[in-house]
């Protein structure tokens, strides 16, 4: 459980001035899925939260697992592992929502378990590779491979992990739940 409150701290909020904008910069929040390790820039994410109650919305993707009501904001979340189109994986007490702020819209990232918030210099981002059998199912929504020490992380661009129908679905659930209070 530190482990969560540690992260949330080291991520703060998201009203960051323009000095602290570029310290994080060059700071992603990674997490695994899968046997792989992501990263998403930190100024996409607002915290992170515990697994809670969510409520499926009917006649959606599979991926998009419903919505969960946060300090009174009814926000969709999507499972990563099932957006990639990996096997899904069951959930326990490791397992957390990134909420991240995607063209205005505040989306929830189900993953499996949070790693840490490194730092990765522009110098040591590749672009994705195009030669070999790439798993195109995950491989669309990367647009850089950032080198960590040893080990590489998949970054990931947020934009492409919505399409505007989902946004527009999570959107109309969220109006009809409101409506319904």
């Amino acid at each position: 459980m530190g482990e969560k409150s540690d992260l949330r701290k080291r991520v703060g909020d998201s009203g960051a001035d323009s000095n602290e904008f570029d310290t994080q910069r060059e700071k992603y929040m990674t997490f695994k899925s899968g046997n792989e390790y992501f990263g998403l820039k930190i100024q996409y994410v607002n915290e992170i939260i515990q697994f809670q109650a969510i409520t499926a919305i009917p006649e959606t993707e599979d991926y998009i697992k419903g919505l969960i009501n946060l300090r009174g904001k009814v926000i969709p979340v999507i499972d990563v592992r099932l957006r990639f189109k990996q096997e899904p994986f069951e959930y326990n007490d490791r397992t957390c929502i990134i909420v991240i702020n995607v063209k205005s819209t505040v989306v929830g990232l189900i993953v499996e378990k949070i790693a840490e918030v490194v730092e990765i210099k522009e110098e040591n981002i590749l672009p994705p590779p195009t030669i070999g059998r790439v798993d195109k199912a995950h491989h669309k929504y990367v647009y850089g491979i950032g080198k960590v020490g040893d080990s590489v992380k998949l970054l990931l661009d947020p934009d492409k992990l919505l399409n505007d129908d989902d946004l527009s679905i999570a959107e109309q659930a969220n109006d009809m739940i409101l409506d319904e209070d």
